[in-house]
C-alpha cells in the first residue's frame, strides 16, 4: 500500500495542508507530525510557493513531497532526541567544559553515520570528550595510540593458532583487534606511516574488515574519531586526501574561555571523582541514524549544498568567479561533500525540534565538512591563507537564491 501523499500549499506566513490520495484516514501522529513539518515552513525561504506532490506524478522542480509514514514511534524517539541532547551536554560538560560546539558536530557526525578528525592542541580533552560520549551513549569504546611501529593487523586484528587441549589438534581463530568497538579513537592518527592508517579506509567506508580472505562486519554504530596535533609534524605522516575525503568533519579543538579554565582545574585538582550517566541506549542511536535520513528537504536546499561545493572547484565556472580559490586552491571538494552538507542539515534540523531543513542548516554544516577537504597550492601558504578563510569567501559568494 503506498504511503499517503499531501499537498503542502504555503502562502505567506500561513500554512495548510491537505490529503491527496489516500487509503484511510491519517492517524492523529501522523497529522500532527504534519502539521508541525508545515509550520516549520513558514517564515523560511521555502515560503512563498506553492508545493505539490501528487500520487503516480513526479512534482515539478522546487517541489517537496511529504510522506506521512512517521509512526508513534518515531515521533517519540525524536522527541527523546531533543531532550536527551540537553542532557547528554549537560553530562559530558560535567567532565569537559567550554567544547559545546565540538560536541554537537560530533554527535550529527555519529547520527548521520559519519566519522569525525578532531584537529586540536595537546591538553584540551580530545580524549576525555571521546571516551565520555561513549559512556554517556552506552557505547562500546577503544582507544588506539599511533605509533610508527603499530601495524595493521595490530588495529583490525589477526588470526592465531589455538590448540584442543583434548584432541590436541590445532585450529585457526581469529582474535579481533580494537577496531570492534562502537566507538574507536584513533589518538594521533597521523604518527603511523600509510600503511597502518589505510588498516581504518575499508572499515570507515564499508563498515567491515577483511583479514585474509574472510571479511568480518563490524557490530553498529561505528564511528572513528581521530585526533591530529596541527602544531607539531616531525616524525609524522600527512593524512592522504583519499583518507581525509572520509571523515564527514574536520571539529577544530579550541582553548576553552577563562572561566571554563577555572572550572577545568577546580573540578581536577580535588579528591572528588565526577561520574556521568547513561541518557540514551545504542540501539536507539541505531533508529535515529535511520530518521535523519528520512527527514524531508527541499530541492533548493540540496541545489544550494551543491552549489556550494561547486564553488571550490578551481576549474568549475563558480570557482573561476572567485579570486581566493582560482588563486590559493588546486583542487575543491568531492561530491561526498554534498551529501555530508544536506547530512549534517538534517541531523541538525532534529535537534533543533524541526522536521525540515533550511539555508542556515546548510551553511552551519559548511566549514567542519569542507575545511579538510580543499587542496592548497603553494601561494596560499606563502600568503598564509587558510581553508576557513577561503570557505567564508564562498559562502559570502554564493547566494541561497
Amino acid at each position: 500500500m503506498p504511503a499517503s501523499v499531501y499537498c503542502i500549499d504555503v502562502a505567506g506566513d500561513g500554512c495548510a495542508f491537505r490529503e491527496c490520495t489516500s487509503r484511510g484516514a491519517a492517524s492523529p501522529a501522523r497529522h500532527a507530525l504534519l502539521t508541525r513539518f508545515v509550520r516549520g515552513l513558514a517564515g523560511t525561504r521555502t515560503a512563498n510557493r506553492i508545493i505539490r506532490g501528487a500520487c503516480g506524478q513526479g512534482g515539478r522542480k522546487g517541489s517537496l513531497m511529504a510522506s506521512a509514514n512517521k509512526s508513534p514511534v518515531e515521533l517519540e524517539l525524536v522527541n527523546r532526541l531533543v531532550a536527551a541532547h540537553d542532557l547528554l551536554v549537560q553530562e559530558v560538560g560535567k567532565v569537559v567544559y567550554g567544547q559545546r560546539e565540538a560536541l554537537d558536530l560530533i554527535l550529527i557526525s555519529l547520527l548521520c553515520r559519519g566519522h569525525s578528525l578532531l584537529l586540536g592542541l595537546p591538553g584540551l580533552g580530545k580524549t576525555l570528550m571521546a571516551r565520555s560520549l561513549a559512556r554517556v551513549l552506552d557505547l562500546d569504546f577503544c582507544r588506539i595510540q599511533f605509533t610508527p611501529d603499530l601495524m595493521p593487523s595490530d588495529i583490525t586484528g589477526t588470526d592465531v593458532i589455538n590448540e584442543d587441549p583434548e584432541t590436541g589438534r590445532r585450529l585457526r581463530e581469529f582474535l579481533p583487534g580494537p577496531i570492534f568497538a562502537n566507538l574507536v579513537l584513533a589518538d594521533e592518527i597521523n604518527r603511523t606511516p600509510p600503511k597502518t592508517q589505510a588498516a581504518l579506509l575499508e572499515a570507515m567506508q564499508e563498515r567491515q574488515v577483511s583479514v585474509g580472505r574472510t571479511t568480518y562486519a563490524l557490530k553498529p554504530p561505528f564511528m572513528v574519531l581521530a585526533t591530529q596535533n596541527p602544531i607539531e609534524l616531525e616524525g609524522t605522516y600527512v593524512l592522504p586526501e583519499a583518507q581525509l575525503d572520509r571523515f564527514m568533519f574536520c571539529v577544530r579543538i579550541v582553548y576553552p574561555a577563562p572561566a571554563d579554565e577555572v572550572a577545568i582545574v577546580k573540578g581536577t585538582t580535588t579528591s572528588a571523582v565526577t561520574e556521568v550517566v547513561k541518557v540514551m541506549s545504542a540501539v536507539e542511536v541505531l533508529q535515529l541514524q535511520d530518521i535523519v535520513r528520512g527527514v524531508p528537504v527541499a530541492d533548493d536546499v540540496v541545489e544550494y549544498a551543491v552549489r556550494l561545493v561547486g564553488a571550490t572547484r578551481p576549474d568549475s565556472e563558480a570557482g573561476r568567479k572567485i579570486e581566493e580559490v582560482s588563486r590559493y586552491l588546486s583542487y575543491g571538494a568531492s561530491p561526498r561533500a554534498s551529501q555530508y552538507l544536506v547530512l549534517g542539515a538534517k541531523a541538525r534540523a532534529l535537534l533543533s525540534r524541526r522536521y525540515h531543513v533550511d539555508f542556515e542548516d546548510v551553511r552551519a554544516m559548511v566549514k567542519p565538512v569542507l575545511r579538510h577537504r580543499l587542496v592548497l597550492n603553494f601561494r596560499s601558504r606563502a600568503d598564509r591563507v587558510e581553508a576557513d578563510q577561503i570557505v567564508d569567501r564562498v559562502l559570502t559568494s554564493v547566494k541561497a537564491e
